[in-house]
């Protein structure tokens, strides 16, 4: 199969993961924080791409369609995990937690509901797309650790974490509203079957 750049794209974020875990934990002349997170702003922008230039070339496609939300969650759930072990505790632990909950909800559901046939119904909204924008640079902070000149990367990385928590939980509340009269009328059928 030939690949499209989007895909293309999609593919080479998902291969930067295990650099992305490789360059946290071997350690590189004291560098680590600054080659992870480069690597992971490399991966950010590679997401925001593939999606523009899917939908700008007319190239969207089902393997796209699948692979580019696996890709997202595969290296936000490693990093959160990454970082909680860098930063034991609640403080960040309970927003990665949150995080990293609603993904595994949002994608049942979203499997759920194409197997009924209402995939429509939890489709991507703009409030998941803040979301995934705020994660996406709360995590580069959090992964930078060290401040900009007076800019306070961590702590800056750790409010828009909880911020983009916020954002999660609000964003699966509206897919769950959204899918829940196919759930309850679904659920319904079963139980009068």
């Amino acid at each position: 199969m030939e690949l499209s750049l989007p895909n293309k794209l999609t593919v080479f974020r998902i291969i930067l993961i295990p650099i992305f875990v490789l360059s946290f934990y071997v350690p590189a002349f004291g560098l680590n924080n600054y080659l992870v997170t480069l690597i992971f702003v490399l991966a950010s922008i590679t997401d925001y791409l593939d999606g523009y230039l899917a939908r700008r070339l007319k190239q969207t496609t089902e393997f796209g369609a699948f692979l580019d939300p696996v890709a997202d969650k595969l290296i936000v759930s490693i990093a959160l995990v990454m970082l909680v072990s860098l930063h034991p505790g609640p403080i960040l632990a309970i927003p990665a937690a949150i995080i990293i909950g609603r993904e595994l909800t949002v994608s049942a559901l979203r499997e759920w509901m194409a197997n009924v046939g209402d995939k429509t119904k939890v489709a991507v909204s703009i409030i998941g797309k803040f979301k995934t924008m705020a994660q996406m640079i709360a995590i580069g902070f959090l992964l930078l650790q060290t401040p900009i000149g007076e800019f306070p990367t961590m702590m800056t990385g750790y409010i828009l974490l909880y911020f983009s928590a916020i954002l999660t939980l609000w964003s699966m509340l509206m897919y769950l509203q959204a899918a829940w009269p196919s759930l309850k009328s679904k659920n319904k059928d079963e139980t009068t079957s």
